[in-house]
């Protein structure tokens, strides 16, 4: 682009062309002056002529040495620019589109001279038709090819305008820089005057650069103008190598994509293999299948190179898969430790499963499944966060795994999967906490406190070893099995929210296993309690007490086949070739498959761990911690129930399980198999305590238990009542639970009735059995009612009803004689009985303290003759601690039956201590009328009291010890009082027995009189034997001070009888009438006719 002459870039930089002069020139002869004056030599842009800027080319003029050349800008028309110059002065300040860019406070930006009004229009011209080469993104090559193009596309036409433009724009930029540069050149010799000349040098030395520099961008131009018309030169001319060329090129570009792809391909193992390690499955899943859709690409499909890479990555796509179900399954049934915050660790005396519910809510406000379900978003897919562990939010981390095999489009399989390995997690799961319990119960320790207990009645109750052993079990089995539901409940609501998301279809067959899992719970807890609870065909604990009981220490015993005897698994991993071959394998593994060594390790650990209850037990079943029994039910059914009531608000709403039916199967199982089993069980420990030989026995620890001694078998019966009643406590109250007590305290009423009977039964002679005379006495008759009425203790009337009850005894008896097997002589005997009503009393006593009425009988609606019992309507507030009262819950049909059974109770004590206190006068009766019995004709007096008195003595001090220790002081008093007046009486009025007796026989039977009354007086206080001592005291006075003394006070003062003072006034004539001599004896028998004649006309007369 010229300026105005050829050859000169409009640029001169103060150089002189040679080829053409300049009006400038200097004279060299004068010393560079022109006229005789120095011309200074131009600073650039062609030199500073002050008062001659006339002389400058106008633009559109041709150089005086150039070729003239059209200039559209001679055309009639003003350019664009010329019209700014005019119009900048004549418009206003708003009607300028440029005003604010020329105008600045007032002036043109540019200067207010020819000059910047120049450079304003050629820019105004620049922004209307060239704006693009203004902007900062214009690509010049471009410009110049659309300059090129003569096209309706191209701008070829405006080529000329771009010429004068830019021959416009030189002359504008030339004129400022004259402009400045004389400008400079004044400021210049004023500040060279004024000491600047040294800066002023050196600005004139950067001027120079600059000018240079835009010397050189302008050559550079040219070049690249020279360049694009060779291209376009070029691009116009047909080449047929160029297609070759092109297509070699394309060839290699793709080769190159290949190459990338596969540089690409070999860092995806890297990647992959740290994705799983670090367990961020979602992003594994991605770079998996990124690397699976690029290694199948048909492009990389003939790559033989890639063939180990591919079976690597379609390798890592099924063991991918089989590592987020082992993953999946180690969340889900509690094997990772990152899930031992989702279940709770039994600690000692912990009661409820809903304590540690509690515990559970107030430290974090709400349960770990709540929050995540709370938080749950499956409407956009998740995202996989680089800087967390995902496995510390387990249910988090389950919804992961699920996302991840929504991916790789395995949901489906993982379903399957999971309902096939559930009953075998499950299985192991219960497997692995019965190893847990027993390991931390060792057996040796609850077979030490198997020792305490009195044989098989003291069952297990709410304390000791073993509860505590099935408490833990049951805490930790419960708590595993609801953090397991959680899970499964994750695993539901995650899955329904990618069929919702995804639309998939059948979705009944990707939501359905939570219902497997109920059917699996419900198989799981039938088997336990029925394991727990019924012994009959339990080969686990039949096995074991068998061995038990044919144990011995001298016998070889023959091996269990049942167990293994050996097993690969069981090879010692601390052996160097092995080691070392293991180690190998794990390489390999973990080379080829990342994560499944850590996976097979762990399956090792637990396989080992569970290697000594496997082999412990038979095939089937689990190894059972505790002896069955039916009162394992207390323990047993309160955490199944309020596992079942947490398992209700953990069910999914959408699921198929009906909720008001969660525990039908209980239900079913307890009256089916609980009921028959309880009958059954309960009938057979009674029976076992009713035969048992020591049950009459009198219990050593009885002083555990009451005021008195009582039987052995009772203490023990009251506890097995109180132990089922306990139970029943536990669980809602059904009248046959109630009848089937009842029946059984009828039972032990009638086993005690039937020994009493045993005890005061004899044989007879003549064949055959009946009563003794105390017992048949307290039957019936109307000395047992006078009896009776004493011990009801009536005491206005006490005197006289003992009298009675003496008259009415010694009149009994001496109609029907007493014999020796009548009497209940022995102190067995009569400790049984004394035992036989303290033990009555108490249990009546214990047994009327578990009476409970309650207000509605809560059993079911008979349905076709079959009782349908909601045992789960109980809740688990009403649960009975061991501490709390026990009751046995009644209604008005049991309760009546419960009374009666009582009222029998309280019936058979008081006939044992009827027959107690007839008995021991029974007794001194007979003993009475043997010594009456005995002869009194003795030649010398007697020293000491008769034998049979004597034994009387140490049966009456026998009885009494056995009473003081045996009975309270009200039933010994009973029994004890009116002793007295019984051996008064009956010594007198058993005196007719007496055949013969004189002076030193009545003063031998006057000593058993005072003997009787010393001993006696140890037995009841104030005991005077008055009367019969009285009555041998008018012996020796003899029959003619009697006769006197009933003439003189008509028999009144004597104190006995008419027929009493005829066998006085007989005894009297015993010896005559027994003499050896005829006359002696006649003339006895006269006087005591006489004597008898005259008494009875006395005693009439009075």
């Amino acid at each position: 682009m010229s300026y105005g002459r050829n050859g000169m870039n409009g640029y001169g930089n103060g150089y002189r062309n040679p080829e053409q002069s300049n009006r400038n020139e200097e004279d060299p002869a004068n010393g560079g002056l022109v006229g005789g004056q120095r011309v200074r030599r131009a600073g650039g842009y062609g030199g500073y002529v002050p008062g001659n800027m006339s002389e400058q080319p106008e633009l559109g003029q041709t150089d005086q040495h150039g070729p003239e050349s059209p200039d559209p800008f001679n055309a009639p028309r003003v350019p664009g620019w010329r019209r700014a110059e005019g119009r900048g002065q004549g418009r206003d300040d708003g009607g300028s589109r440029d005003r604010s860019r020329a105008m600045v406070n007032g002036s043109h930006l540019y200067g207010d001279g020819p000059a910047g009004k120049q450079i304003e229009g050629v820019i105004d011209h620049i922004q209307e038709k060239w704006s693009m080469i203004t902007k900062n993104d214009c690509v010049p090559v471009h410009v110049a090819l659309q300059l090129m193009d003569y096209s309706s596309l191209g701008r070829g036409n405006d080529y000329e305008d771009f010429r004068q433009t830019s021959r416009a724009l030189q002359k504008a930029l030339k004129a400022i820089v004259n402009g400045i540069y004389g400008t400079i050149k004044r400021w210049f010799w004023l500040l060279t005057i004024k000491e600047h000349h040294q800066g002023f040098n050196s600005s004139i030395g950067t001027f120079h650069k600059i000018q240079a520099s835009i010397q050189t961008s302008q050559s550079r131009v040219r070049a690249l103008k020279d360049s694009l018309i060779q291209a376009k030169m070029n691009l116009t001319v047909a080449k047929p190598e160029l297609k070759g060329l092109a297509t070699s090129s394309q060839s290699y570009d793709e080769m190159l994509q290949i190459l990338g792809q596969i540089e690409k391909l070999q860092t995806m193992p890297e990647q992959l293999d740290a994705r799983i390690s670090e367990k961020h499955f979602l992003s594994a899943v991605d770079v998996l299948q990124d690397a699976l859709r690029m290694i199948r690409n048909s492009t990389l499909e003939n790559i033989g190179a890639l063939a180990d890479l591919r079976i690597y990555l379609n390798n890592q796509d099924t063991s991918l898969a089989d590592i987020l179900l082992e993953e999946l399954h180690d969340h889900l049934y509690l094997k990772s430790p990152y899930c031992s915050d989702r279940w709770t660790v039994y600690s000692y005396r912990t009661d409820r499963l809903t304590d540690a519910e509690n515990a559970v809510s107030m430290s974090t406000g709400l349960r770990p499944l709540y929050r995540f379900l709370t938080s749950l978003n499956t409407l956009s897919l998740m995202v996989d966060d680089p800087t967390k562990n995902p496995e510390t939010d387990s249910f988090g981390y389950i919804q992961m795994i699920l996302e991840a095999l929504n991916k790789m489009g395995r949901l489906d399989l993982a379903v399957n999967r999971m309902e096939q390995r559930l009953p075998i997690e499950l299985f192991a799961v219960v497997e692995r906490t019965n190893q847990e319990v027993d390991l931390r119960h060792p057996a040796h320790l609850r077979e030490n406190a198997n020792l305490g207990r009195i044989k098989d009645i003291d069952l297990l109750g709410d304390h000791g070893e073993e509860a505590e052993v099935l408490r833990d079990l049951l805490f930790t089995l419960y708590s595993k099995f609801e953090a397991i539901a959680e899970g499964h409940r994750a695993v539901h609501e995650v899955i329904a929210g990618i069929v919702g998301r995804e639309g998939l279809r059948k979705p009944e067959s990707l939501l359905g296993g939570f219902k497997e899992l109920w059917k699996l719970y419900q198989s799981e807890m039938r088997s336990f309690l029925h394991d727990y609870l019924a012994t009959d065909g339990n080969p686990l604990y039949s096995t074991k007490r068998m061995s038990d009981i044919n144990a011995n220490i001298f016998q070889r015993t023959q091996r269990d086949k049942t167990k293994r005897v050996f097993r690969l698994g069981e090879l010692d991993e601390s052996i160097s070739i092995m080691s070392n071959d293991q180690a190998d394998l794990d390489k390999i593994l973990q080379a080829s498959v990342p994560g499944l060594v850590s996976k097979s390790h762990r399956r090792s650990a637990t396989i080992h761990g569970d290697r000594g209850v496997s082999c412990d037990r038979p095939a089937v079943g689990h190894k059972l911690l505790l002896e069955p029994s039916v009162f394992n039910i207390s323990l047993l059914l309160p955490p199944s129930l309020s596992f079942l009531q947490t398992l209700k608000d953990i069910v999914p709403p959408d699921s198929d399980i009906a909720i008001s039916t969660l525990t039908s199967f209980l239900d079913d199982f307890l009256v089916n198999v609980f009921n028959p089993q309880l009958d059954e069980t309960l009938t057979e420990l009674c029976s076992q305590l009713f035969v048992d030989l020591d049950a009459f026995e009198q219990d050593s620890r009885w002083a555990d238990h009451a005021l008195r001694p009582i039987f052995k078998g009772t203490s023990l019966f009251a506890s097995l009542v109180k132990r089922v009643c306990r139970m029943l406590d536990n669980i809602p109250h059904d009248k046959a639970f109630t009848q089937l007590i009842v029946t059984q305290l009828v039972t032990y009423h009638d086993k005690c009735a039937t020994w009493y009977r045993g005890l005061v039964t004899r044989a007879r002679a003549e064949g055959g059995t009946c009563l003794k005379t105390a017992a048949a006495v307290v039957e019936t008759g109307d000395l047992s009612v006078i009896v009776k009425t004493i011990w009801k203790g009536d005491e206005t009337d006490r005197e006289r009803l003992i009298e009675k009850e003496a008259e009415l005894l010694i009149s009994r008896t001496n109609q029907s004689p007493l014999e020796p097997f009548d009497i209940i002589s022995d102190r067995r005997t009569v400790t049984a009985l004394c035992l036989l009503y303290s033990s009555m009393k108490w249990l009546e006593d214990q047994l009327s303290q578990l009476r409970h009425m309650v207000d509605k009988d809560p059993t079911a609606t008979q349905e076709s003759n079959t009782r349908r019992r909601r045992w789960t309507l109980l809740g688990t507030a009403n649960m009975q601690d061991g501490d709390q009262p026990v009751y046995l819950p009644m209604n008005k049909d049991t309760v009546r039956s419960f009374d009666d059974v009582l009222a029998a109770y309280r019936e058979l004590a008081t006939t044992a201590l009827l027959t107690l206190h007839v008995d021991i006068r029974c007794g001194m009766i007979h003993m009475i009328s043997r010594v009456v019995k005995a002869p009194y004709s003795l030649d010398q007096p007697a020293n000491e009291p008769d034998s049979g008195i004597l034994a009387l003595n140490a049966d009456l001090l026998s009885f009494d010890d056995n009473l003081t220790v045996h009975l309270p002081n009200k039933e010994y008093n009973f029994i004890t009082s009116g002793l007295g007046i019984l051996l008064d009486n009956i010594l007198v009025t058993n005196a007719s027995q007496i055949n013969v007796m004189n002076m030193n026989g009545c003063e031998r039977m006057q000593l058993n009189i005072l003997v009787l009354q010393q001993n006696l007086k140890s037995i009841e206080s104030g005991v005077v034997l008055g009367r019969s001592a009285q009555f041998f005291e008018n012996f020796t006075r003899g029959a003619d001070a009697i006769i006197e003394q009933a003439k003189a006070t008509g028999g009144k003062d004597l104190g006995f009888s008419l027929e009493e003072l005829k066998v006085l006034v007989e005894l009297c004539y015993s010896e005559a009438l027994q003499s050896q001599q005829r006359d002696i004896a006649a003339q006895a028998r006269k006087a005591l006719s006489d004597h008898q004649l005259q008494l009875s006309e006395s005693m009439w007369n009075s």
